[in-house]
């Protein structure tokens, strides 16, 4: 009767990615009291090694003979499939990871051994997870680095505990743990969580929809978006935990229970006050960590970590007295992202772009299992730093070139690096770039007055088509693509002239940016144009709302491009319609007055008619 009266769908997906085999495999068994669902990884390096079957065989075999949730039981199946591999007939031993998985339709208790995973989802919020049986899982945790590091760890599949492993084998089992409707129980190798990180899952499984083949579907098509060089052999299942079973004799035993808590009322009493005391303390701290993590956030949106890292430290201390795990893992990972861009910011107030850069780059990484609330921030700074690097990398390719006595090429790099400071608005840039030329410009003035003179004409002709350069980006960004457009066909005939392909180029492709933008801009005009032409229709038409509609889109694309006037012009003609459209109502309603009028007179004529009569 329990499996009649509870619901629990299973779909599940099994590939062997890149390579020729597949050594994954997964079964399951749901009986009328007990349900058993196993995953194994085959650890054999050869691809025909049938040690995940044979281990899911056994295992499931020990689990029909005596089904139970208990614990010795679990740990039953689990050395039944270890002796299974043990004794297998081979030149080469059977070894798999595996993680087995019992329930009663209303409790659940799990086992594993090895790296293969488990994770219970509930309300979007990781409930229950496994963790890897393995020397990179000990050394990540003794560190405190993220999770998701394991993924990348070269000692992540160096086991201690494996099924096929002999009298060394230690699986751990679990407490068990109630199911409520709506669970979401998953299981996966490592070809997946190799290549997908914790936050992601989450974010999948937390927008969760009634559909496991859906997630299913969703977590294949991230993880070969991603296109990962070497994919193993990925297995993924999802359990959706509709309903769980209810006892129908659990009100006799309720009735039990309260019947033996009025007799120890009294004794427990002064507990109840003390756990009342403690509840309230307990509530206090909760608020006052959901304050405090709520100031963090904001100031986070704002962009001022140090304040956000001191309200964060506060609300982990909060989290750490209320012994909640969740709460202090979140928190925690939204204080050592805050550390890493406080750190970072650091850095890049000091200059120190390159380092800045690297510490950047490994806030993102901790931002992602954070729900990416840094990243927008993170991102801007990688431009910028990424700009003023570039800029400081046409100067040293120059400070270089200065040294070897190439002062024309040396000039040339300077020349780069101011056009990109002043393009981006980077002085301090732009000054070390004017210093260097300066300064090479005093070295250049120690050669021939004819050299002299040919390279101070060629500086001032890339110091113009610089200028041209910034004045058509500056025209670019207002708008003005007809101006751009001069402004670059100008530069370009410039470096043309100086024979800088480099920069021609660049400002080629600004070029057919600009005539593309042009080109959209005379769409978007054509368009407003076919619109007003259609409400001027609809206008003689007689259908004033229609044209209105039309003016609409008309005046909504002249904003957009910024044409006041003819957004206004569009305007007027919109209030003259609703002028037209009063007129033509008031003039419906005196021809109504008129028409009820003239229907009155009229039964009042054949009133006096009829009393003539009479």
């Amino acid at each position: 009767m329990r499996k009649q009266n509870s619901t629990y769908r299973t779909v599940f997906l099994s590939e062997a990615g890149g390579e020729p085999v597949n050594n994954d495999y997964f079964a399951y068994v749901e009986l009328d009291k007990y349900a058993c669902y196993v995953i194994a990884d085959g650890l054999n390096e050869q691809p025909d090694a049938e040690s995940a079957r044979l281990a899911i065989e056994t295992i499931l075999l020990a689990f029909q003979e005596h089904p139970s949730t208990g614990k010795r039981a679990l740990r039953s199946y689990l050395l039944a499939g270890n002796r299974a591999l043990c004794k297998a007939d081979g030149k080469n031993s059977l070894k798999a990871s595996v993680t087995v998985l019992v329930t009663d339709y209303a409790k659940m208790r799990y086992g594993y051994a090895g790296n293969t995973r488990l994770r219970l989802y509930r309300d979007g919020n990781v409930k229950e997870r496994t963790q890897d049986m393995s020397l990179g899982n000990d050394m990540a945790r003794k560190r405190k680095q993220p999770a998701d590091i394991l993924s990348r760890h070269e000692e992540r599949n160096n086991l201690y505990t494996w099924l096929g492993c002999g009298k060394g084998f230690r699986p751990y089992i679990s407490k068990k743990t109630a199911l409520v409707n709506g669970d979401i129980l998953t299981l996966y190798t490592r070809g997946i969580w190799e290549n997908l990180d914790e936050g992601e899952l989450k974010d999948i499984f937390s927008e969760a929809k009634d559909d496991p083949q859906e997630c299913i579907d969703n977590v294949e098509d991230m993880l070969l978006s991603k296109q990962p060089e070497n994919l193993e052999n990925y297995t993924f299942v999802t359990i959706f935990v509709d309903k769980v079973f209810t006892d129908p004799n659990r009100k006799r035993r309720t009735k039990k229970i309260i019947l033996a808590a009025v007799i120890v009322l009294v004794v427990i009493a002064v507990a109840v006050l003390a756990v009342w005391l403690l509840r309230r303390q307990r509530t206090r701290r909760t608020e006052e960590m959901e304050r405090r993590l709520a100031n963090t956030m904001e100031y986070i949106r704002d962009g001022n970590y140090v304040r956000a890292g001191e309200e964060c430290k506060e609300a982990l201390g909060n989290a750490e007295k209320l012994r909640d795990k969740e709460k202090t893992e979140d928190i925690s990972a939204y204080l050592m992202l805050i550390e890493a861009v406080n750190k970072a910011d650091g850095l890049y107030g000091e200059q120190e772009y390159e380092s800045a850069q690297a510490d950047y780059m490994t806030a993102m990484e901790r931002s992602r299992s954070a729900d990416h609330v840094a990243d927008e921030y993170i991102e801007k700074k990688l431009s910028v730093i990424n700009d003023y690097l570039s800029v400081y990398d046409y100067i040293r390719m120059g400070d270089s070139l200065s040294v070897k006595g190439d002062y024309k090429a040396a000039e040339e790099k300077y020349l780069l690096a101011k056009s990109l400071a002043t393009g981006i608005c980077f002085d301090a840039g732009r000054k070390d770039a004017m210093e260097s030329l300066d300064r090479i410009y005093g070295e250049m003035a120690k050669e021939t007055e004819a050299e002299e003179a040919e390279r101070k004409e060629i500086a001032t002709a890339q110091a113009g088509a610089a200028e041209l350069l910034a004045e058509g980006d500056k025209a670019f960004e207002d708008g003005d693509y007809e101006g751009a457009k001069v402004y670059y066909a100008m530069a370009m005939d410039k470096y043309q002239k100086l024979e800088d392909d480099a920069n021609r180029a660049q400002t080629e492709i600004r070029l057919q940016s600009c005539m593309k933008k042009a080109a959209e801009k005379e769409e978007r005009e054509a368009l407003a144009e076919e619109y007003m032409e259609e409400a001027a229709a609809l206008e003689e038409e007689g259908d004033l709302a229609g044209a209105k509609k039309k003016y609409l889109l008309a005046r909504d694309i002249y904003k957009e491009l910024k044409d006041d006037d003819k957004a206004g012009r569009t305007e007027n003609r919109m209030d003259l319609l609703e002028v037209d459209a009063e007129e033509e109502k008031e003039k419906r309603q005196q021809e109504a007055l008129q028409q009820n009028g003239q229907q009155q007179a009229a039964q009042a004529g054949e009133t006096v008619s009829g009393n003539t009569m009479e």
